[in-house]
């Protein structure tokens, strides 16, 4: 049944979002916290939700294919229950490691049993530790530089 109802949002984007501006100004009077939370959540999974389908919108024009709307908005819910899922699992890791941010380690432990996946997430980790050595060293030269012009 919920899939449905998505795909009536869909059609009607508009709507959707006019009700959703409506309900936010609604609770924004009332100053509750937990449902504001709320409200955010369903405002940031439909946009996630819309941003999938349209990705997947474009992939199925670009290959010449015919997918019904509902295998994608299944889709794009399966993709949001995955995303909500692997932000808990980062959460976690930070935590266990006494952190209070998550860090690159964090995402490629997250990947572990993907092995392609973590293998271009290291690959992608290297290559910007790289990049920032690259650039503090061009910065602590230009700092060099700098010192030196004002003796």
């Amino acid at each position: 049944m919920e899939v449905n109802i998505f795909i009536a949002r869909f059609d009607f984007p508009s709507i959707r979002s006019e009700n959703q501006e409506k309900e936010m100004e609604a609770v924004g009077g009332s100053g509750s916290s937990e449902v504001e939370n709320d409200l955010e959540m369903k405002l940031l999974r439909d946009r996630f939700r819309l941003s999938a389908i349209s990705i997947a919108e474009s992939q199925v024009s670009k290959n010449g294919m015919e997918v019904s709307k509902v295998v994608v908005a299944c889709v794009a819910d399966l993709a949001f229950k995955y995303t909500e899922r692997l932000a808990k699992d980062l959460q976690l890791f930070a935590q266990h490691a006494n952190r209070k941010s998550v860090n690159m380690e964090d995402v490629i432990l997250c990947a572990h049993r993907n092995e392609h996946l973590s293998g271009l997430l290291r690959t992608f980790s290297n290559d910007l530790k790289v990049k920032d050595r690259q650039y503090e060293r061009k910065r602590k030269k230009e700092v060099k530089k700098n010192d030196k012009t004002t003796i």
